[in-house]
Parts: structure tokens; sequence; C-alpha cells
């Protein structure tokens, strides 16, 4: 009866597992950005005469990029004069006893607006860029009216940047200045070096992220704006148990994870946080003590505090020594 008692117990594959060095690195998918975006356009309705550039085109800082019609700003100067004219009129009667301080005040005033107005507009006439970089959208053409929207929109391209949504749980480990890999789809896997340049100060509360914007150096133009990006974090490593994958059973009905654990003839059902999958086998943030024997297979029959046999006792060495390699 004690044979068939023993022969009932449900047959389980074990392995033990150990601590292990796991790199801490954290992967998040992102778009390359211009560094900085300038928006060229009028503070005043006007007729687009010539544009000087095109999209992709290069441009330095105070370069000449649109010429707006100036015809306007000659009618502007005559009535400048007139207001001129009509100024002096009234100081020369003012000095010989005629008219009176309060008309001068008011004419002053207001060619000293028409002034400014005249000055700005003049230089309006001619739109520049306020910084180096590439054209990439042209909204107008020659003989457009100017409506608001930017005729032009230039990015700086020397550094790129790429803005990262971050999961809350690392935001203690990144710092400004820090170092990090970037790989763009595009170029496979080759490693472009990026820098954290800011970190967002506040968290999104309905995505428990915060943004980081990492900066790229480009000098050779090779990273343009819109291209997919993979940013990686490398946070050093720190001392995990790794299990078996096999080893890791989900909760139906729920996101919960558990291992079964071998102990003394029973196995106990721990509730397990997984870190990162690696390849075939899972960190394990928390769950299972290192040294554990862990339930690789069989597990479908189990329960927890049941009693088990072991299927595969004779080569629990061998295998505790693969999982340590």
């Amino acid at each position: 009866t004690a044979t068939k008692q023993v022969d009932e117990k449900p047959l389980v594959k074990i392995q033990k597992v150990y601590e292990q060095e796991v790199p801490q690195m954290a992967e998040y998918t992102a778009t390359v950005e211009g560094f900085k975006t300038n928006n060229i356009s009028t503070a005043t309705p006007n007729r687009i005469k010539r544009i000087l550039v095109d999209v992709g085109s290069p441009v330095r800082a105070g370069q000449a990029l649109v010429i707006l019609d100036d015809v306007n700003i000659e009618q502007q100067k005559i009535r400048l004069a007139n207001q001129k004219v009509n100024l002096d009129r009234a100081k020369e009667l003012l000095a010989i006893g005629g008219g009176t301080q309060q008309t001068v005040d008011q004419l002053q005033a207001e060619y000293d607006a028409a002034m400014r107005a005249y000055n700005n507009a003049k230089e309006n006439t001619v739109l520049t860029a306020p910084m180096s970089g590439v054209v990439t959208a042209k909204n107008n053409d020659p003989g457009d009216y100017t409506s608001g929207s930017p005729i032009l929109v230039i990015e700086q391209m020397q550094p790129v940047k790429v803005i990262v949504s971050v999961n809350e749980s690392d935001f203690p480990r990144i710092k400004k200045g820090q170092k990090l890999n970037v790989k763009l789809d595009v170029y496979g896997d080759e490693i472009f070096t990026g820098t954290v340049h800011l970190i967002h100060p506040t968290i999104d509360p309905a995505t428990r992220t915060f943004q980081v914007e990492v900066t790229l150096p480009n000098s050779d133009n090779r990273v343009r704006s819109g291209m997919f990006a993979r940013v990686i974090f490398d946070f050093g490593a720190k001392k995990n148990v790794v299990v078996p994958d096999m080893a890791v059973i989900k909760q139906t009905g729920s996101g919960n994870r558990y291992v079964y654990v071998y102990k003394d003839g029973k196995v106990s059902y721990n509730k397990v946080e997984l870190g990162q999958r690696l390849g075939n086998s899972y960190e394990l943030l928390s769950g299972v003590p290192s040294g554990s024997d862990v339930v690789i297979s069989g597990q479908s029959r189990l329960n927890d505090g049941m009693e088990v046999g072991i299927a595969n006792s004779n080569d629990k060495a061998t295998q505790a020594n693969d999982s340590v390699k």
C-alpha cells in the first residue's frame, strides 16, 4: 500500500536556480526630431515676392529666406513724411506763440508710433533664418498672401534630439549628462551615442511615464527628423535569481506569475515578480530564494503544499551545474 501511495504522487522535473549578474537594460522606442524648430512667418499679412530656399535646403543663421512685397512700405514711408511735416509745423507754431503743447505731444506720439510700425514693416520685408538648420516644410509660393501660418519651417539638425517616454520606475536612475546607446532601424545594429539633455520633472498620471530628451551629435547628417529610434539605457548589473521560462506559470484571470518551488518532498506556490526576459529564462525580482529547486515540468497537476515525486532526481546535480553556466 505504501508503494502504491508513492506511485500516486505527481512526478515533476526540477532544476536548481541561483542568483546571477543580470545587466539592467531598458529599451524604449521613440522618433527623432530636430533639436530646435523655427516657424518663419509674418506678424502682418503681406504678399510674397520671392522664396529663396526650398525643402531640404541647408540654411545658416541670418540668411535671407523670403522677400515680401514692399508696396505697403512705400505707402507707410509717404504717410510718415506727411506726419513729420505736420509735427514740425505744430512745433513752429508753438514756438511763436500759436498752437498748444497738447497738439505737439499728440502729433509726436502719432509720429513715433508710425516710425516704429515703419521700421518693423521694413525689417519684415526680408525674412531671415534665426538659426542654422534645414528647411523641412514650405507652405507657400511666390504671389501668395501670408496668413499667419508658417511660410517655412526650419529644424536644427546638429544635434538632433529623441524624446523618450520612460517608465516611472526608472525615474531615480536617469541623470542629466548620462550617456546611452541609440539604434536607428534604418541603420540596423549600428550604435549611436546619445546624451540625456533634459529630464521632464513631472510624471504623466495616465501612462505613469515621464519624458526624457536625448541628443545625438549628427555631424555627418546621417540622422534625419522622423527616423524610428530605439533608446537603450544601461543601469549597470544586479544580482537576481534567474529561472527557466518553463518554470513560470501565469495565473488564469490575472496578470500574476507563479513558480512552484520544491523542498522536502513538497512544492510551494510562490508568487514572483518578473524582471527581464533573458533568452529562454526570466530574471526574478522577488519570490524565489537563490539555491532553490524549481519545478520545470508537470505543474498542471500540482497544488500548493502537495507532495510530489522527482522524475529527474538522478540528473539534478548536472542541471544545477548547467544553471550556473
